[in-house]
């Protein structure tokens, strides 16, 4: 992972330890990637000079993503 911010530059950069990315009555963030029964991880980055914030899915949600209905490759 880039180790500055891509919005200010700023190299500030923290993480979460791996949540819950939704689901239940949350929304679900990463919507099928992930069992029926659990929701896929992600991590969250914020950077201290801007407060940019951004998710980063887990390894194994984005494996899923080439075969997931629900997601679409940009071109």
């Amino acid at each position: 992972m880039n180790q500055t911010c891509v919005h200010c530059g700023g190299g500030e950069l923290f993480t979460s330890r791996p949540v819950s990315a939704g689901g239940g009555y949350s929304p679900n963030f990463l919507r099928g990637l992930s069992p029926w029964y659990r929701s896929a991880r992600l991590e969250v980055v914020v950077c201290r000079s801007c407060g940019a914030t951004t998710f980063v899915a887990s390894k194994e949600a984005r494996e899923k993503l080439s075969g997931s209905k629900f997601w679409r490759r940009l071109s």
